[in-house]
């Protein structure tokens, strides 16, 4: 088929075809263009896949402390919570109690998997955990 010519009998009314098969050429074949350099866009690539790394941990970091912190927000809750149930014995502070003792030994026991989605090379989780 001719190149650029309207394609007929193919069920559309108007379609070109662009493709021209008669010469192929690769990337090889043409010449760079003056000051462009292969190896240069090369080691520019790596620094910036270096610094998106570098960011990745930062932020996994940061993560690892913000997930860390939360088990300290919850506990001013918790002390209102058995603030507000008062000194009787009910069904409601007893759960209250109850929740305010195993949520710290639930903690402890999932640290592990907590810190899992953070978990890299160039993160240290020892802080944090």
């Amino acid at each position: 088929m001719d190149k650029g010519k309207a394609v007929m009998g193919s069920g559309r009314r108007w379609a070109v075809e662009f493709t021209d098969n008669s010469t192929s050429y690769s990337s090889r074949d043409i010449p760079d263009p003056p000051g462009f350099n292969r190896a240069s866009q090369e080691q520019d690539d790596s620094a910036v896949s270096k610094q998106k790394k570098d960011a990745e941990a930062a932020w996994k970091s940061q993560k690892a402390w913000e997930v860390a912190q939360a088990p300290f927000k919850n506990l001013f809750m918790m002390g209102f919570m058995m603030w507000m149930a008062g000194s009787t014995v009910h069904l409601f502070s007893i759960g209250i109690t109850f929740s305010a003792l195993m949520q710290p030994v639930n903690a402890l026991r999932g640290v592990g998997k907590v810190f899992e989605p953070y978990k890299d090379n160039k993160v240290d989780l020892l802080a944090p955990k």
